[in-house]
């Protein structure tokens, strides 16, 4: 809890103690004064903290917390207060902190039904480094390009070019994300799952390239110029707001307003999710998830199955073709990352790749005892590192935490354990049924609830992954799940120079370890003893991302993007 003057609980309890000294002395004081018969004025603090009594309908500790730093300030500043002031100082409204949140977007209005998202929506390939400020962008411009080719042809006659205007967190660190580059690929046609890593190395290496757009009987010429880093700062729907524009000149011809709104999950003004079928066996939260395995004696897995059937409408050899394809994808990026030599990652920071020289020293026999998590550490940095270089990844949930999952897929599979490939997609749906509720009652989105919400939720799906592929029950997938993420709560997201690299690409390292250590715990535990449940620790996750300053949400106005200094 913070209290409206910003400080910590600690805080406001050492306002207090000195508050109690302080009072006591000068009742002390007081009372000698009268014994030596001087009339002594005291300072009037009218009610004691002890004594009040909590009006209806107010929180009691957030109430008597307020009410000590409002009475120690009362006494420490002489400034007298009556019992009818502090009252209504103490129950005021706090200001708002971090990010608001329009309530037309879907995102938000989602939390308030059954979870519909399905697993082709939720696993996506594309370009690093962000799922949020690459994938989301390009998605954005692709579509409205493709809306653009619709237009009437008298419209379209009098067009002249394309405008793309980023703001908030995308205006804030999109020249560390490529948000510019992915913007305008996705502008001339190109998709996040399909365009070239070298197309956009090349827009980097040659920021001045111009290609042509065909819109009607016209052509025209566009660029990186045709994309603006506008205000960071507003009142924005959501914090990675974009506009997309088709001008005739200084006139506006046709304008949407688009949100990013995190794992490449994108929305518009106006938007309106398609039709789907209901859910076998709907949930919104881990325990009705868990109380429907219990009932109908299934896993997990196979609940999340039985619903991608229902809401999808697709068979399950489909659904886990797709799988396959992703868990392919995995294994291709971590090879990738840890093929490549050692090298210079893009940016300012000058960042020296590390995947490979772990690997290499994690498998060398005096390292023996150290080669378990040597080994899975190397391949999320392999897999972060290529998400880095802009290459392509898969976001689970999303592009900052992509070195995750894929490195735990490799390390159960054809890089470690080599369980069957039946057991990889099990796993897979579980996680995917932890992002889900992640998504559904709190946020993917850094730029929403800071890298908690990016590694911690990757992590827990890692630790689901892990328990449903080793066929622990439902209790322990969700045990395990609980850890991870809760050992994950608070974490900032502070890129240094806006670049996803320090402390992005280690944290994929330190979020994989995690997941393993999160279900070697719950799997070694009675289930029944744990005291935290999931529920309680996404709910902890979504009230920490409500309540973080902006600064720690994909700014780089904040932590170590303010305090690391680049030579």
């Amino acid at each position: 809890m913070v209290d409206e003057a910003g400080k910590s609980d600690l805080s406001v309890l050492a306002a207090y103690v000195r508050y109690s000294n302080f009072r006591s002395h000068t009742e002390e004081k007081t009372a000698m004064a009268a014994d030596n018969g001087r009339d002594e004025q005291a300072i009037p603090v009218e009610n004691e903290v002890q004594s009040m009594e909590v009006p209806a309908g107010v929180d009691r500790r957030t109430f008597l917390m307020r009410s000590a730093v409002i009475a120690a300030t009362s006494v420490i500043t002489g400034r007298a207060m009556s019992a009818e002031q502090q009252v209504a100082r103490a129950t005021a409204p706090a200001p708002a902190l971090g990010t608001k949140m329009s309530p037309d977007l879907n995102v938000v209005k989602k939390s308030k039904g059954p979870i519909m998202t399905v697993i082709d929506e939720f696993y996506k390939v594309g370009p690093g480094p962000s799922s949020s400020h690459t994938i989301g962008p390009m998605r954005i411009t692709y579509d409205f390009y493709q809306r653009c080719t619709k237009l009437p042809k008298e419209q379209l006659a009098k067009a002249t070019g394309l405008k793309v205007h980023l703001f908030g967190s995308l205006s804030a660190t999109g020249k560390g994300h490529g948000t510019e580059r992915a913007a305008l690929a996705g502008i001339i046609g190109k998709e996040p799952a399909t365009v070239e890593p070298e197309f956009l190395d090349s827009l980097a290496s040659d920021p001045n390239q111009t290609f042509q757009v065909k819109l009607g009987d016209k052509t025209h010429t566009v660029s990186l110029k045709d994309v603006v880093y506008d205000a960071t700062k507003g009142d924005f729907p959501h914090p990675n707001t974009m506009t997309c524009k088709l001008v005739a000149g200084n006139e506006t011809l046709h304008e949407l307003e688009y949100y990013s709104v995190g794992g490449g999950f994108i929305e518009w003004k106006g938007y309106q999710p398609p039709k789907k079928g209901q859910p076998k066996y709907p949930y919104q939260r881990m325990k009705e998830l868990q109380a429907h395995a219990t009932k109908n004696n299934l896993t997990i897995a196979q609940v999340v199955m039985a619903n991608e059937v229902a809401v999808s409408g697709k068979s399950e050899a489909e659904i886990n073709a797709f799988i396959d394809k992703i868990t392919t994808a995995m294994v291709n990026i971590v090879k990738t990352g840890l093929k490549l030599p050692s090298s210079t990652l893009p940016g300012p920071i000058k960042l020296k790749t590390k995947a490979g020289d772990v690997y290499a020293r994690a498998m060398k026999d005096e390292y023996e005892k150290q080669r378990g998590i040597g080994v899975v550490a190397a391949y999320a940095l392999a897999g972060s590192e290529e998400n880095a270089r802009g290459h392509l990844v898969v976001t689970a949930p999303t592009g900052g935490s992509a070195g995750v999952m894929p490195a735990l897929v490799y390390a159960i599979g054809e890089g470690g354990r080599k369980l069957p490939q039946q057991k990889i997609r099990d796993g897979m749906l579980a996680a995917a049924g932890i992002g889900y509720l992640c998504k559904h009652n709190a946020t993917l989105s850094g730029a929403e609830g800071g890298c908690q919400a990016e590694i911690g939720v990757a992590s827990a799906m890692g630790a689901a992954f892990l328990a449903q592929a080793h066929d622990q029950p439902p209790q322990v997938v969700a045990n395990a799940a609980e850890s991870s993420l809760e050992h994950h709560l608070g974490m900032t997201c502070d890129p240094v120079a806006g670049f996803v690299q320090i402390p992005c690409i280690e944290r994929c390292a330190f979020g994989a370890v995690k997941a393993w250590t999160g279900f070697m715990i719950a799997s070694n535990e009675i289930p029944a003893n744990r005291r935290v449940d999931f529920d309680t620790t996404v709910d902890a996750m979504a009230l920490t991302a409500k309540e973080m300053n902006s600064k720690y949400k994909e700014t780089s106005e904040g932590g170590l993007a303010v305090s690391l200094t680049l030579c």
